[in-house]
């Protein structure tokens, strides 16, 4: 396992390019390309203006740079740096902005989400969607009421008009509209297709617990809900494979749905308690500093180092008490994902904020739970096999497979802190994205004689 130096960022803003070769990142307004192998710098572009969101093309020719401030949108080439493109939405503002699947139009969302434009690159021709709607659920600038097909054929977004939810099926190659149908849902707060583009899935608000399995030409094909009283779905996941939809809810719980009748397979509860002994718990605990006669170390270590230990069932999990008087109280599952192969599933309990649980989905029962010193920020799958990277704010990573776990510190002048991360597509190196800088963190493979996790959580 092998760390890049530090190079300068802003706003997290990271990413590489689809196809794998380019890792694009933001300083201020200036955007920067380097080979994702090398890092060597490839290109350099100015925009006018600090850049807020960045995002390849699917086709990785292309790239889109944000100023929402300005109301503007910059498109550059890759094969050819002179060129470029500017997108300006004047008065209407601007609060999102994506490519569409094919690498040539570009949407836009305005201000008070009055209307989506779809912009042409190639015949410079602009197309308007009305009243898409806010969803309160997707990450920052990414509204949650948009979601397109894998295979790029189909847009779903979600729409408000007349105080009612609406979900619009748009065909991407000429924009037309193929569907258009009221979901009755209170007030929708998210969409997403499943991977095989066949069944869309609607989940309402929080206040209102009601999952919607939908078909390509609008069918409804199932309702879900899993109780009446308080808070509902807090967030969904659709598993690689199709077969399977994770829901997380404010009560602790996620429940994993079938793709053949739509019926709940298993209820995941989420106890600040766990007693099976067939699961492995994994607890990070500091290292002792090294030095004699019981004297510390000279100088002292940059951050304390630690490793995870197997701790003995049952084990009591760190819980955080809620705080009842505050908007989106810390409770329930807020973030879950699937591994690329479907075989398992990590959850995050939100009022459990040290914690990370990998569920064996073939055998719908907790597999692993991996308790950190600090509050998970973020964990993300390897694209290409079942190996989970986490991160807690500070200035380590950490790394989960069925083999064992790690816990790495990053090297480095100054104290880095990993806010984020991201995968390269071939699971070979991960980005570690701090709040000024960034660096790439390479894991070789074990036909190349690298870096693999042994049973312990060792570096082997």
């Amino acid at each position: 396992m092998n760390f890049s130096e530090l190079f300068k960022l802003s706003s997290q803003l990271c990413k590489f390019s689809p196809d794998g070769k380019y890792l694009a990142s933001c300083v201020q307004y200036r955007l920067v390309v380097r080979d994702a192998s090398s890092l060597q710098i490839l290109q350099l572009y100015t925009c006018v203006d600090q850049i807020q969101h960045v995002e390849w093309s699917a086709d990785s020719l292309f790239l889109l740079c944000a100023m929402y401030k300005r109301g503007l949108v910059q498109v550059w080439s890759l094969e050819q740096p002179e060129w470029h493109c500017s997108i300006d939405e004047g008065s209407a503002g601007l609060v999102a902005s994506r490519w569409s699947p094919d690498g040539r139009h570009i949407l836009n969302t305005t201000e008070f989400h009055l209307r989506m434009t779809v912009w042409s690159l190639c015949t410079k021709s602009v197309s308007y969607i009305k009243y898409p709607k806010a969803c309160q659920q997707g990450p920052p600038l990414s509204p949650a009421g948009v979601s397109f097909s894998q295979d790029g054929r189909y847009l779903a977004l979600a729409e408000r008009r007349d105080c009612k939810d609406y979900v619009s099926i748009f065909v991407c190659s000429d924009w037309q509209l193929l569907r258009h149908f009221d979901t009755g849902t209170q007030d929708l707060a998210g969409i997403e297709w499943a991977p095989n583009g066949c069944v869309l899935a609607v989940w309402d608000t929080c206040l209102e617990y009601k999952v919607l399995l939908y078909s390509l030409d609008g069918r409804l094909l199932a309702a879900y809900c899993a109780y009446e009283w308080s808070l509902g779905v807090k967030a969904a996941a659709w598993s690689p494979s199709s077969q399977f939809l994770a829901v997380g809810s404010y009560d602790g719980k996620v429940r994993v749905l079938n793709h053949v009748t739509w019926k709940v397979l298993a209820e995941l509860g989420h106890p600040a308690a766990v007693g099976d002994s067939r699961v492995v718990v994994y607890k990070e605990a500091e290292k002792s500093p090294r030095g004699s006669l019981g004297r510390p170390a000279c100088p002292p270590p940059r951050a304390t180092e630690s490793r995870y230990e197997v701790a003995e069932v049952p084990v009591s999990l760190q819980t955080l008490k809620p705080a009842a008087d505050r908007a989106n109280p810390k409770i329930g599952i807020g973030a879950l994902a699937f591994s690329a192969d479907s075989c398992f599933l990590a959850t995050r309990n939100d009022n459990v904020p040290n914690a990370v649980w990998v569920w064996d989905v073939r055998k719908l029962r907790l597999f692993v739970v991996l308790e950190q010193l600090g509050p998970v920020r973020a964990f993300q799958w390897d694209p290409q096999q079942p190996r989970l990277a986490i991160c807690t704010g500070g200035s380590k990573v950490y790394l989960w497979s069925p083999a064992g776990c790690v816990s790495v510190q990053v090297p480095g002048e100054g104290d880095f802190q990993v806010l984020s991360l991201c995968w390269h597509s071939n699971g070979d190196s991960l980005a570690l994205l701090g709040k000024d800088h960034f660096c790439l963190c390479f894991l070789e493979t074990e036909d190349g004689g690298g870096s693999t996790l042994g049973p312990l959580g060792s570096l082997t």
